[in-house]
């Protein structure tokens, strides 16, 4: 698994929308993904032999990031890329002098939940009907790393 990391330009935004909406029920939209890019955000595709496997989108406050989206097509979950944009983010934070990443995830996502427990992310709190479902609201699930502690910035783990 040989991913090439690049930040994401205007130019991967069909590939990506159309990948959004392969992904979730309720995808972002191609204008929210375009201003994401013109606000700044820290985003990033991962390809594998020209093809985008996964992106990301972080938002850097200070110094603390916000991860706001983290996807890997359909067709290739499950196989350690979710693992490796991670590690890349999570890098990247660091490189920039971030001291913790927050996130949201829904609670039905179990594979997500499970990869984030691993990289040493904790459970800080829950935001009612924070996503749409498809029987009205689902909570969102608030958690938190230490990036300096994350044993996979510091090279640690495998």
């Amino acid at each position: 698994m040989t991913l090439e990391f690049q930040p994401m330009t205007a130019a991967d935004l069909d590939q990506v929308v159309a990948v959004e909406q392969r992904s979730y029920p309720f995808p972002w939209t191609h204008g929210v993904f375009v201003d994401s890019l013109a606000a700044g955000y820290r985003a990033w595709v991962a390809r594998e032999k020209e093809v985008i496997i996964a992106y990301a989108l972080m938002m850097v406050v200070l110094d603390e990031v916000h991860l706001l989206n983290i996807t890997v097509v359909p067709e290739r979950q499950g196989q350690g890329f979710g693992g490796t944009m991670l590690t890349h983010l999570l890098a990247d934070a660091d490189e920039r002098g971030c001291k913790f990443m927050f996130l949201e995830v829904r609670p039905s996502n179990i594979n997500a939940l499970e990869m984030y427990r691993r990289f040493g992310f904790v459970v800080i709190g829950e935001r009612r009907g924070y996503y749409p479902a498809a029987n009205g609201r689902e909570d969102a699930i608030v958690m938190t790393c230490d990036i300096g502690r994350t044993a996979l910035v510091a090279g640690k783990a495998a």
